[in-house]
Formats: C-alpha cells, structure tokens, sequence
C-alpha cells in the first residue's frame, strides 16, 4: 500500500480545511497525543520527499469551520542535523499552515522555550499551548501564563493532552487569528546590547542588498540566522555577488565576538538565546514547597538501575503471561467461532460453485485458512499486546524505560528511545518497523530495524507456545527467548562496531506517572490494529493462495531434495520442516498447522501431533530458527518503504543465515548433552 507524499496530502487538505495550522514541539511534550484529541485518531500518515520521516495530518471540526492538523516531527530546534529537525523546519519555512502552535511542557519551561525564540525570531505567527499543566500543579510549580503572553507576544493556553482540557481553547484562539478576529503582536526577543547591535548592523546591511527576502522572512531574521552560522541561508547570500558586504561585516562581527567572548558566534549566540530562556522563565514561574507525590516516587524507582530493572523484568515476565494466557484465550474462542459460523458458509459457497477439486481447495487456503490466519493473529495477540503498549504509554512508563535501558542501547549504536518501537516488535513487526520513524539517522534505523526483526513477534510467540511451551516445557520456551535476546545483543553490539557514524544523545523529558484514559488506549489500541490488518491481511491471503497452489499440486515436494543438506544434515529437522521453513516467510502463524499437515501426507494418518513424528530436540531447533529469521512478507513490504531493496534484501538474507547458524550449532550442542 503506497503512502502519499506529504506535499500532495497537504495540498488535498488545504483545499478541504478553512486554514492549516502545524503542531511543534520536542518528542515527548505530548504533541501526538493533542494531535489525536483534535483529529480524534482520523490521520493520514505521509511520507516525505526524500526521507523516510513522515508527516501525520488530519483535520478537526470547530463549529462548522474544517481546520486542516499537520503534527511535526518532534524537535527541540529548527537545525537541520538529524531528518526530523529538517523536515519540520522545512515545512515551516515552506509549508501551507498558517498558524504554528507550539506545544511546551509546563513542567520544564526552561528546556522548551528555545524553539519559541526561534520562531518568534523568524517573525511566524504562534500560540503556545502550554501542556502538562496538571503535573505542574501537582509539582508546586506555578506558572503564570499570562505574564507570559505578556512577554513573548502571543496567546499561552494551559492544557492537558490527556484529558483534551484547554484543547477547545487552543482552536478556538487559532480561528479568532484566521478571521482576524484577535492580532498577533509577537514580541521580537531581545538579546544583550552587543548582540542586538550586531543584529541591527546585519539587518541594515542585508537591507541594501537583498531584494527579496527568502521565504517572505525579515531582515532582522535572517540576521540572526546568519549570526546562528544557519547554512542554507549563509550559503544564499554567498550566491549573491551584491552581498558581499552582508558576508564581510558578518565575518568582522564573528571576529569581534570570538575575541571579546573567547567562543564562535553562533555559540555565543545560542548562549545568549538559553540566557533569554532562564531569565523568561524566572519572572513567569514560581515554585512552592513541593511535595512528593506517589506518582514521583514510582517514576523515580523505574529509572534507578537498582529497582527498575527488577521492574522492567517483572513487567516483561507479565506481558508474557498476559500474551500467553489472554491472546491464547481470545485465539481459540476466534478459532472455534469462525470453525462454527463463518468456515463452513465458505467452504459451503466455493464447494458449491467450483466443486470438490484442487482449484476449490487451493482457494479456500486463501480465503478461509488466509483470513483467518491473518485475523487469528492480528484480534487477539496483536490487540492484546496493544492494549498493554497503550497503557504503558499513557502512563509514562514506556519513557522510564528508554531512560533506563538508554545505556545499552548506547552500546548497540542506539539511544534510549529506540527501545519503544523494539518493545513494539514483540506485538507486530510491521507497526514496529513504521516507528523507526523517530530514530534521526540511517544508521540507527537499520540497527533497530534489524533487532525488530529478531524480537519474537505475536505469530513467533505463538509457535514458541505451540511447539516448545505446550509439547516440550515452558522452560525451554523460555530458553529460545533467551537465545534471542543474546542473539539480539550480538548483533546490535557487532552492527554498532562495523557500521560507520555514531549515535545521537538521548534527549527526552521524563515526567511522573499518569492514570491513562480507558478511551484512550481504547482508540490508540483500534488505529494500531486496523493498520495492522489492512497491510497484513491482504499479503497473508495471497502467501496462502500461493501455498495452497503448491500444496494441491504436489509441486511443494520438489523443494525438499535442494534443502536437505541444510535441513536433515544440519538442524536435524525431517524434511517437512523444511518446507514449512522456507514458506513460513509468507505465513509464520500457519508454520505449525502447515508442519503437521504435512507430516500427516508424508508419514500417513496415524500421525496426531508433533511429537508423533519429531523429538522434543527436533521442536525446539524448528521453534529457534523459526523464531530467528526473517518474519513474514508483510514486514519486508514495510522495511522496504523504509530503508529500500538493498539493505531490505541483505536484512532478510542476514536473519536466515544467522537462523540456520545458530539452529545448527545448538543442534551439534544438544546431540553432545543431550538434555532432551
């Protein structure tokens, strides 16, 4: 399914809304959140031109009036270092909203205000939504938003994203500025003497030679990008042979600031910029004696290595049983309806049409056992799994946990938040893969898209549960995750040596827990599953429509000669796992039912279950390597959109060696101590 550029989805809602207004804000100030309260989850996710960060946009209704959303990549500045920075200052600078809301967490005001100065610089019309209100209050720290407003210009709404409290206020103010209804008069911020000398000199210069500004900005702002060393615009000017005096009183500027200061201009600049934002911050916040509530002190006992280890484990131990017990329930209750209600009326109808023959059988592997593959999986282990990913991110939790593991994945050319979409993985690869979105580099995004694709997603799990856990013994089960992550830890340590460049710092603000909204988790848990089976569903269809066709004509056989060396030889498997290998790529989920269907052709009908024809060894070696490489068709038609054929195809062809490696050598380990 092609994603739209985000420049044609634009222009589309544009010409639908009255006026656009953009979203900015760092990554975890709660911008998605609000987002999703004013499109109420209805959102387009567009790809942009040349990178593989995306816009999401929607549109919200106030009283009639259709007002198109775009939420930008989160960023704490407007640089251009990482693709998310690039792409929001892009759309900024370029893009089709008219107004920009800029959404700061009122529990660090300090940390937020610099991209506020930014945009006031570049002289763009803003309104302030201050989030997180609620916390600031529980905190003691008290704000004084219209002192505020008062200094910077421009309206400052409290709100809590949560709840949707201020949300109303905040689009009903951004439609008072499109009707003309209230003015924005932003304040300009004002710098030290020295600084806004140099500003006013460049602005006056940039004046006499420039005939019209870049993207309609002032020439106080590009003053003061050119003092920020901004290369896109330094690089304009230099192009321009009437700018020369621009370029040479810059250089004499920088001089003079690197000698009086000791430090470069844009340094000294940035300084001065942070200095604006303590002082700002010091006349509109107030802080009272602060009491630690409840909230706090989990928040603190998830982030200290000592307790939130523990924690992070026994979470992890409960999403495993929650998985195990209520995916496997809610599967077999799916299975058992759809035998009784909906199997029988399909067979019924292609029976009746084609009559009972290999064509008839082979459709109905599409669409009888396909769907209800596709829907086995995607209902219960992936809702449920949601459900639980949800609930950890609207209590914060998912937060503590990047600032705890934020070390390891140091060591594995990642930063802490990279484990979100990883921890995803185990629900869906396919989402998982999409949320390396967030990641600034390419290199982050093939590490953690490859460890996505060793983490055991719902339809792996299913067959560790029906192969190891049920036949052989929760432990051993147990044993192939372990594998797994020691595998995981392996490569993303030896990936982050070979592959050249380095990873991003960690920034992200932790805020205490929260009680998550019901309805909340409730839409966010839909949205994720829905996109689930709208990419899955009609790839799984189509695998099984192509196994059933080798399956009724016979053709399927031929594959296991070519194998045997690696599968008989090697991993000690029968042959019929081979087969069930090598197609599990289209359809992991069916890899056991397809296993036993086919042992029942090749040994006859005496065989009941698994253990009638292979050893408890034999299982555990099929569930590994089963669990170890490439996942399904569906997760590489995502990791293609987002890293390409090339690096895709050496994913996929790096997963299945490294299966059959490791697979081999814990068969040559097991034959030598025989625990089995």
């Amino acid at each position: 399914m092609k994603m739209p550029s985000c420049h044609s989805e634009l222009n589309k809602i544009s010409r639908e809304s009255k006026f656009v207004i953009a979203l900015a804000g760092n990554p975890n100030v709660g911008k998605s959140t609000i987002f999703n309260q004013l499109t109420g989850l209805g959102a387009v996710t567009a790809n942009y031109p040349g990178k593989t960060v995306a816009l999401n946009m929607g549109t919200a209704e106030y009283k009639g009036t259709k007002i198109g959303i775009v939420d930008l990549p989160g960023t704490y500045s407007l640089g251009s270092v990482s693709d998310d920075q690039l792409v929001a200052r892009r759309e900024i600078l370029e893009g089709a909203a008219e107004i920009i809301v800029s959404i700061l967490d009122a529990t660090n005001l300090e940390r937020n205000l610099y991209m506020v100065l930014q945009l006031l610089d570049l002289g763009y019309p803003v309104i302030v939504a201050l989030n997180l209100s609620d916390l600031a209050a529980q905190k003691n720290i008290c704000i004084d938003s219209q002192e505020l407003s008062r200094i910077l210009g421009v309206p400052v709404i409290p709100v809590v994203g949560t709840t949707g409290e201020g949300i109303e206020q905040v689009i009903k103010t951004c439609l008072a500025v499109h009707e003309g209804k209230l003015k924005l008069t932003p304040n300009p911020p004002k710098y030290g003497k020295d600084i806004e000398s140099y500003i006013e000199l460049l602005a006056s210069r940039i004046k006499e030679c420039v005939k019209k500004n870049p993207y309609g900005l002032s020439s106080r702002a590009l003053a003061t990008l050119l003092l920020e060393e901004d290369e896109e615009f330094t690089a304009r000017l230099t192009s321009e042979k009437e700018c020369e005096e621009v370029l040479k009183t810059l250089k004499e500027i920088s001089a003079d600031i690197e000698r009086t200061h000791g430090e470069r201009a844009s340094l000294r600049f940035v300084r001065e910029r942070h200095g604006l934002e303590g002082s700002i911050v010091d006349r509109v916040e107030t802080l009272g004696v602060c009491k630690i509530s409840l909230s706090d002190r989990l928040w603190r006992l998830t982030i200290e290595p000592v307790t939130g280890i523990p924690i992070l484990l026994f979470g992890l131990v409960a999403v495993f049983v929650t998985m195990y017990y209520v995916g496997g329930f809610l599967s077999n209750v799916f299975e058992f309806s759809w035998g009784v209600f909906v199997s029988p009326h399909i067979n019924a109808l292609f029976y009746g049409l084609l009559g009972h023959n290999a064509l008839s059988r082979t459709l109905l592997w599409g669409f009888d056992a396909g769907i209800k593959a596709a829907l086995s999986v995607g209902i219960p282990f992936v809702m449920t799994f949601y459900i639980i990913l949800a609930f950890l991110e609207d209590t914060g939790y998912l937060n503590s946990i990047a600032f705890l593991t934020d070390s390891l994945m140091h060591k594995l050319g990642l930063h802490g938040r990279a484990i979100i979409p990883i921890i995803a993985g185990a629900g869906c690869n396919v989402p998982a893969i999409i949320g390396t979105r967030v990641l600034t580099t390419k290199r982050e995004k093939i590490i953690a898209c490859t460890l996505i694709i060793l983490t055991p997603c719902s339809a792996r799990t299913a067959v560790i549960m029906g192969a190891v856990a049920f036949f052989v013994g929760w432990q051993y089960a147990v044993a192939i995750y372990a594998i797994d992550f020691v595998v995981g830890i392996v490569v993303g340590r030896t990936m982050a040596v070979l592959l050249p460049g380095e990873s991003s710092g960690l920034v992200m603000e932790m805020f205490p827990f929260r009680a998550p909204k019901l309805t909340h988790i409730l839409k966010k848990t839909w949205y994720r599953v829905k996109e689930f089976v709208l990419i899955a569903l009609p790839i799984i269809a189509v695998g099984s429509l192509v196994m059933g066709t080798l399956y009724e004509t016979k053709y399927m056989w031929v594959l296991t000669n070519p194998m045997s060396l690696i599968i008989e030889n090697w991993l000690g498997l029968p042959a019929v796992a081979g087969i069930c290998l090598l197609f599990g790529i289209l359809r992991k989920e069916l890899a056991l039912e397809l296993l036993l269907a086919l042992a029942i052709i090749k040994y006859g009908p005496n065989i009941h279950n698994l253990l009638s024809f292979m050893t408890k060894q034999q299982l555990f070696i099929f569930a590994l390597v089963t669990t170890l490489y490439f996942p399904c068709a569906a997760a590489l038609t995502v990791l293609v959109k987002e890293l390409g054929w090339k690096v895709s195809i050496a994913i996929v062809i790096f997963t299945v060696v490294l299966a059959v490696v490791v697979g081999g050598f814990a068969n040559m380990f097991l034959n030598v101590v025989k625990i089995f």
